[in-house]
């Protein structure tokens, strides 16, 4: 195995399968409604060929981690999954053990799979139940109940998957602080050890955005976050970032490298990359045909960039901070001139603001966010807007 290429970020991989049992109405993800039969064939060739177009641009560098996600991945056959990843093992340095995550939603269908998702070499699952409430479940137009959920989850662990994640949302309509305060105690006392705990927004294109449902007051939401922080935290989950928790051992390595401003490449319809270049400097984004259908075509005739560009200094500053301030530790001073090719003095003005404000705190290898600057987090990052 080589070893990183020098000065550059780590470089993970996320592949995109598009397709759901139905389009939630919370939703503002690329994802579709699928099709029956679904076209597993005709999408893996695409993501591969997808693959090969930006190969030459990644060229001897490993790759860190790999998430699957969507839409609903574990909506595809695992022998389709097992075909993508022996790919990926042939044409691609993959880290040993890495983590492998597919994305997957309780239908009974699909965990029914889980055994072989996990012969096929995914190694964790993030399991989308978002509530454990019937009520709820129905006002977000969630396709399964909760003993599906609660079945997917025990089929997950005795299918061998130690690491696993659970999507769950506070704040949803109607939502009372017991409700919220169950469906935590239920992934607590199934010794889930990844918890992706975040409130409901509303996003613009989604069917709430356009008909909102009856939100709790503010008050009731902070309270329902509070509580179920302290929860966690009697529970031995660390709190690593804005909205997620682990016990020892199970942070999600793929999501680290998104929060520490590392690389990634995209495959898949609507799958967005970050890459780094060195010798000059550059960060470049790059994103790929929304439409699966347009997406399979265009892959054919390599056509399926939808748009490329490179980010300008200041640009980079603020997505570096729009990330790496999510992260309860913060992140390393030499981070920042590793990831943007530019010294920490770049940020002094806006830094000592925030150090003013009790929004930020240094030591003198590290910057965090203080306890005041989480709960503002958008008035901190405003102050690094260029």
């Amino acid at each position: 195995m080589q070893a990183e290429t020098h000065g550059l970020p780590p470089l993970a991989l996320y592949v995109h399968i598009p397709w759901c049992i139905k389009k939630c109405p919370y939703c503002d993800f690329n994802s579709h409604t699928r099709i029956k039969p679904l076209p597993e064939r005709q999408y893996i060739d695409a993501l591969l060929s997808d693959l090969q177009y930006e190969l030459p641009l990644i060229k001897d560098r490993n790759i860190v981690s790999l998430f699957i996600g969507g839409g609903t991945p574990s909506l595809f056959n695992p022998s389709t999954i097992e075909y993508l990843l022996n790919y990926l093992n042939t044409h691609l340095l993959l880290a040993p053990d890495m983590e492998i995550t597919l994305e997957a939603n309780p239908g009974s269908l699909e965990h029914a799979r889980f055994t072989e998702f996990r012969a096929a070499g995914v190694n964790r699952l993030s399991v989308g139940v978002q509530s454990f409430e019937p009520d709820l479940l129905t006002s977000l137009g969630r396709v399964h109940d909760r003993d599906e959920a609660i079945r997917a989850l025990e089929t997950a662990q005795t299918a061998g998957f130690n690491s696993i994640n659970i999507d769950l949302m506070y704040g949803l309509p109607k939502q009372t602080l017991q409700q919220a305060e169950n469906d935590l105690a239920t992934a607590i006392d199934m010794e889930i050890p990844h918890i992706s705990h975040y409130q409901l927004t509303i996003e613009p294109h989604t069917a709430f955005y356009n008909r909102p449902p009856a939100l709790p007051a503010d008050d009731n939401i902070w309270e329902m976050q509070t509580l179920c922080q302290k929860m966690l935290a009697e529970h031995d989950y660390t709190h690593y970032e804005v909205s997620a928790y682990s016990k020892t051992g199970h942070r999600c390595a793929h999501n680290l490298n998104y929060w520490e401003f590392g690389d990634y490449l995209g495959i898949g319809a609507g799958a967005h990359q970050k890459l780094t270049s060195i010798s000059p400097w550059q960060i470049t984004r790059r994103w790929k045909q929304r439409l699966p259908e347009h997406y399979m075509q265009a892959t054919m005739e390599q056509t399926h960039i939808e748009g490329e560009h490179a980010v300008d200094a200041g640009s980079g500053v603020f997505e570096f901070m729009l990330n790496a301030l999510r992260l309860i530790e913060g992140f390393p001073k030499k981070l920042f001139e590793q990831r943007l090719g530019l010294p920490l003095d770049t940020i002094e003005t806006p830094l000592n603001k925030a150090i003013e404000q009790n929004l930020i705190a240094c030591t003198p290898t590290h910057i965090r966010p203080t306890q005041q600057g989480r709960l503002f987090l958008n008035d901190l990052l405003m102050l690094f807007m260029n």
